[in-house]
């Protein structure tokens, strides 16, 4: 731990290859598995950076492309770095901006199954939308979706915005493919992201060595290869073997659209091909059985947006499914948002309040449902890591999934005190 980073593997799971463990950072050290909350533009909306510590986050990760473009990353810099200006004093991480390029590309919005129904080759683009990114060998050229401006990304330019940010953990820059992508684009996106990542060492290493004084970033490579087994298991063993200056990534992300059906398949086929003393985060999920899957198939770490974005819509996660606080079933309902939740929504608020709120589009509604979206999904991986650490991972599994797939089939969280307005 010379430059303050590392990873302790701890206890692992029979016969699969799960396990807890501990990355250790210069702001603080991280349990695994462990859900890591999304701060976009470095604060997880409407929610106090004290509040997402308070509901049991144990790190953050903000989005390198947004926060060039705004406030910029100079800016953050300046400030002391992520950490110092959102006034969060635990890790950060920052995803590297190749997201951008499946979502200003071909305008999907980050799922695990997309729907892709009629489109097809590698000109694919989600209906209505505009394509405001061109992808070369080099890198990506792409409009800003704020005031239209051609801007350039490439490693180089990635690896500077990121140390200029200051996360804890950062990603190498990638490219994103679509399901649909056709085999040929896929093969050609791995071979530019590893050459990419590449790039990204290299300029990690300069960046490293010109930051004298700066806490050390570590570096993550990020597997790509869609649903092909062996173009993952390609990506995987390229990325392990690169080094530049005898030291190689620091960890891993797993990237890329995957199929909800084969996650577990695809996060074990690169899981089995990484380093085993290396931790592995898998980008974007947030799904109760999605995390099952990918933590008994190796995966250490999770980001997604979901549990906040969800809850600006009043969308309520709770163990018995997901139901929508502004519907009638919630107008005279004076319990919890969810019986027995130790959040403080939980503990102060009613379903009524909240229905309440969202119907008065007040504010209030998005922080009060965010707080208790956020908790249930750390508290989630929490229990899950408690599981394995207590070596009943999979009566854990049997017996929360077997909770939520029933409520969601049945409209999920409706209780017999709910059929009336």
């Amino acid at each position: 731990m010379a430059d303050g980073f590392a990873f302790e593997v701890g206890a692992r799971l029979d016969g699969a290859l799960g396990r807890t463990g501990v990355i250790h950072t210069p702001h603080g050290d991280i349990r695994t598995p462990a859900f890591v909350a999304v701060g976009t533009k470095a604060t997880v909306k409407s929610v106090l950076p004290e509040s997402v510590a308070e509901l049991g986050a144990q790190a953050v990760l903000a989005n390198a492309y947004h926060l060039y473009l705004q406030p910029g990353s100079d800016i953050v810099d300046a400030a002391g770095g992520l950490g110092a200006f959102m006034n969060w004093p635990g890790p950060t991480f920052t995803d590297s901006g190749g997201f951008q390029v499946m979502s200003l590309g071909a305008g999907f919005k980050k799922v695990l199954a997309m729907d892709t129904a009629g489109l097809a080759d590698d000109d694919v683009i989600a209906p209505g939308k505009e394509r405001l990114a061109h992808v070369d060998d080099d890198g990506v050229t792409f409009r800003s979706h704020l005031n239209g401006d051609l801007l350039r990304f490439t490693p180089e330019v990635s690896m500077r915005i990121q140390h200029e940010l200051g996360a804890d953990i950062m990603f190498a820059f990638d490219e994103l493919t679509t399901l649909m992508n056709t085999r040929g684009y896929q093969e050609s996106s791995v071979e530019r992201t590893h050459a990419w990542a590449q790039r990204c060492l290299a300029e990690h290493a300069r960046l490293t060595a010109e930051r004298v004084g700066k806490p050390y970033q570590a570096l993550f490579g990020v597997v790509q290869g869609a649903q092909y087994e062996d173009l993952r298991r390609q990506a995987s063993r390229g990325l392990a073997s690169l080094e530049v200056a005898g030291r190689g990534f620091d960890g891993y992300g797993i990237g890329g659209a995957l199929e909800k059906e084969n996650l577990g398949t695809i996060v074990g086929w690169v899981s089995s091909e990484l380093p085993e003393d290396k931790p592995r985060h898998l980008l974007g999920i947030s799904e109760p059985d999605d995390f099952f899957a990918a933590i008994e198939a190796g995966a250490d770490t999770f980001d997604c947006v979901m549990p906040s974005r969800v809850a600006r819509n009043a969308a309520i996660y709770t163990a018995s499914g997901r139901y929508n606080v502004n519907t009638a079933a919630s107008r005279r309902d004076f319990r919890p948002l969810e019986e027995g939740c130790d959040c403080y929504t939980c503990a102060h608020y009613t379903r009524a309040y909240l229905h309440h709120l969202f119907k008065a589009k007040e504010m209030l509604a998005a922080t009060l449902a965010t707080i208790h979206n956020e908790r249930f999904t750390v508290r989630l991986v929490d229990d899950i890591r408690a599981s394995i650490e207590a070596g009943r991972f999979a009566e854990f599994r049997t017996e929360f999934l077997g909770r939520y797939i029933a409520g969601r089939r049945q409209g999920g969280g409706l209780g017999p005190a709910e059929g009336s307005c």
